[in-house]
């Protein structure tokens, strides 16, 4: 064990561990989630923190050979060394001081180890005056939360871009199945199950679209801002460099906020992330809702898709098979939604200068985005590779449904029409037997308005051979 101090008093520290006694204190104190730090926040941290001490050398105030040993430091973690070191839980109070500190204590223990002093000399690297100079938790941590949402923010989209092209795949295959299209729950018009799906694609865009907007937001920091903004303890041209340090290492170009108070007290840029999910989340929900009644039955429901069989369904009745998949990314949105709501309270709590409710926005959003990234790709590795539509059940849905006659509208009037509408329904039978029965259409006339691309497909040829029938069914 080393002793370590604070202005609260000592501490023992295990001696194998390269944080301090301001992590001890986290660790006694917050014991809420059962979870470490994201690793992916973890690393974003580290790239701010080199950013931090590579802008301070620059200015002269962090002396080059401590500042050489910090980065050195920072890029073993950012090469996925000393994980284990930040063992505080996610939800803490403090606004995240614990995490900075905790992060400040490794770079320094680190950094003393690089320059040949035991642990804890902080007489020679201090985790306050030099991991953490011209900085505050209330610029590194909304800072961090940043980094680290653009760095999960290119893993969803691409998750969100991977599905919205295995949509694309399913509206080409299935681009000449015909279906029954409902509304209210209810038979409408026929419609193609390519189209659906090509529906949802476009829906899935949007939402990625949506996502990819909301963090051009967190591209403003306020770091140098300090503890309220006003910049104490931070030198002008380390205001101006640390954002361009930061753009270099990340790829990404982050701009110093044009007010740094601003910045510091409001984090209505982290809600305007979260609620952009919560939409996309709200579209997911949706198409997994209609694979789940298309695919419904077999036998006594829709049977219009084919879902891959991942596991037995039930441990009772042998041989059911349920939509587990669709299940899952349901389940998966629905805690985006409630992430989501968690933000906006704490969003919502800030007062004055500071908002300390970040470590849950950022557990939230951080968790929010891990959780729709995973079950997006379980989606569509799990139930879309492998979906088939059954094309005869969606026929005879087509077949049997009285929702045909509204293509007939403009060939026959509504007069004839609710006849026909009335004669299926009172006989249940299918409506080009009546037709025929009744020889209002020609069998070529009935063909060609009944035919999957005249009732799903507007067009100028569609439209001058509608203009020709009418002449003929009129004459």
């Amino acid at each position: 064990m080393r002793t370590e101090h604070d202005f609260l008093g000592e501490m023992n520290v295990p001696d194998d561990v390269y944080y301090g006694v301001q992590t001890m204190r986290a660790l006694e104190n917050f014991h809420i989630t059962g979870n470490h730090l994201d690793p992916d926040f973890i690393h974003a941290m580290a790239l701010v923190k080199k950013a931090a001490a590579l802008a301070n050398m620059k200015t002269g105030r962090l002396p080059k050979k401590i500042g050489a040993a910090l980065v050195q430091a920072a890029d073993e973690i950012l090469a996925g060394k000393w994980l284990d070191q930040f063992p505080v839980d996610p939800i803490q109070g403090g606004a995240g001081t614990s995490v900075n500190m905790n992060m400040n204590e490794v770079l320094c223990n680190r950094a003393l180890e690089i320059l040949g002093q035991p642990k804890g000399r902080y007489d020679i690297v201090s985790p306050n005056n030099h991991a953490n100079m011209a900085q505050s938790t209330n610029d590194v941590f909304p800072t961090s939360m940043k980094v680290c949402l653009i760095l999960k923010g290119k893993k969803l989209n691409e998750a969100l871009r991977a599905l919205e092209a295995a949509l694309l795949d399913k509206e080409e295959a299935f681009k000449d199945v015909i279906k029954m299209g409902r509304t209210h729950l209810q038979d409408a018009v026929p419609v193609t199950l390519g189209q659906e799906m090509g529906a949802y694609a476009s829906a899935v865009h949007r939402g990625r679209k949506r996502i990819k907007r909301s963090l051009e937001g967190v591209h403003t920091i306020n770091m140098g801002g300090t503890a309220v903004g006003t910049g104490l303890n931070a030198e002008p041209q380390y205001i101006r460099g640390v954002a361009k340090e930061l753009s270099g290492l990340t790829g990404e170009l982050f701009t110093t906020a044009s007010n740094l108070i601003d910045m510091t007290n409001n984090t209505d840029g982290f809600a305007e992330v979260s609620s952009a999910m919560k939409c996309t989340a709200l579209v997911l929900i949706k198409m997994a809702n209609d694979f789940r009644l298309m695919a419904s039955g077999p036998r006594c429901g829709l049977n219009e898709l084919k879902l891959p069989a991942r596991q037995p369904g039930s441990s009772i009745m042998p041989g059911k098979v349920n939509p587990v998949m669709a299940e899952v990314l349901d389940q998966a949105c629905y805690q985006v939604i409630g992430n989501d709501l968690a933000v906006t309270f704490a969003s919502e709590n800030g007062q004055f200068e500071l908002n300390v409710m970040e470590p849950v926005m950022a557990y939230n959003l951080f968790s929010a985005m891990q959780c729709l990234t995973n079950a997006i790709y379980a989606f569509i590795d799990k139930l879309l590779k492998g979906l088939e539509a059954n094309r005869s059940q969606c026929q005879y849905w087509v077949n049997h449904s009285v929702g045909i006659i509204t293509a007939l509208l403009p060939h026959i009037g509504y007069e004839k029409a609710s006849f026909l509408a009335r004669e299926a329904y009172a006989t249940k039978r299918p409506v080009r037997d009546i037709i025929r029965e009744h020889h209002i259409l020609t069998e070529e006339q009935m063909e060609h308005i009944l035919s999957p691309w005249e009732m799903t497909t507007p067009g100028i040829a569609g439209a001058a051979w509608m203009e020709a029938s009418q002449r003929k069914i009129s004459g």
